[in-house]
């Protein structure tokens, strides 16, 4: 059976990708925004995401943050995908017919070298895959598109260079989520991420209060981002991951200290964390 998985973008787009690489066999529902991705899961329980949180190069993908506070959905899986990048044209055309390069201003920023070396005039567009999707559709010799590999399968492209960023090693950290409420159990043996966002107290040192719950417990915060909602700059939002299950005494009692400092507090998931992360330490 096919695990329904919304995205944002089109067919083809980089969390197709990663959708696949966790559970295979996808039915993929594309929408246009994130916003998009975000309302369908909440209103149909049989549905999941695989939604891009941040990448090694480009940093957090900032729409998601203020759409986890909206629409709080669960988090229970991470999955980090090696973002490699490929020139694509139409099946006619070749590396010396092409004069413009097409993709998304993140592909193509990350692939300015080879841009630059092959002599092409980047454009601008809204997402890697749906620029495949376009050329496919109205082909043109001279345009090439930078896209992954199966957006080059999908819409029946060629892809002229593979591997054509700048710089190895760039990867994409994907959340699963749904719109579940189960959490994942403790296991002592395993290896947990704890996601929440909160909101401080404002009175002075407050911050400085709710950390400390952590570094007294040796808890390893993995990320730590102040975001603003609605074009304010009174107050901040955090978001943090932390390693550790809330069942463990000591993530247990640094949250419990994070409650005393906070106006809100929502844990959006506790979930595996990537043998990625470990991996990429050895």
């Amino acid at each position: 059976m096919k695990t329904k998985i919304a995205i944002q973008g089109e067919l083809g787009a980089y969390s197709h990708l990663a959708a696949k690489e966790i559970f295979g066999n996808v039915d993929i529902s594309p929408c246009k925004t994130f916003e998009d991705v975000f309302a369908l899961i909440k209103s149909d329980k049989n549905i999941k995401t695989v939604i891009p949180i941040e990448n090694s190069l480009a940093g957090r993908v900032v729409d998601v943050h203020s759409l986890l506070v909206k629409y709080k959905p669960k988090i229970i899986r991470e999955h980090f995908l090696r973002i490699e990048h490929c020139l694509i044209s139409n099946l006619s055309s070749n590396i010396n017919k092409i004069k413009y390069v097409k993709s998304h201003s993140h592909a193509i920023s990350q692939c300015q070298k080879n841009i630059h070396s092959n002599n092409l005039t980047p454009i601008i567009t809204a997402d890697t895959a749906g620029s495949a999707k376009l050329l496919s559709e109205k082909p043109d010799d001279t345009i090439a598109v930078i896209a992954s590999s199966i957006s080059a399968e999908i819409y029946k492209l060629k892809i002229l260079q593979n591997n054509f960023e700048d710089m190895e090693g760039n990867t994409t950290r994907f959340l699963v989520m749904d719109n579940s409420s189960i959490d994942e159990n403790f296991e002592k043996n395993k290896k947990y991420i704890t996601t929440c966002i909160f909101k401080l107290k404002s009175i002075p040192g407050a911050l400085h209060k709710c950390l400390g719950g952590f570094a007294k417990n040796s808890i390893n915060l993995t990320k730590l981002e102040s975001f603003s909602l609605d074009n304010s700059f009174v107050q901040a939002i955090f978001y943090v991951d932390m390693e550790g299950h809330p069942d463990d005494p000591k993530i247990s009692d640094s949250l419990n200290d994070l409650k005393k400092q906070t106006e809100k507090l929502d844990i959006l998931g506790v979930y595996p964390a990537s043998s990625y992360r470990y991996q990429k330490l050895s």
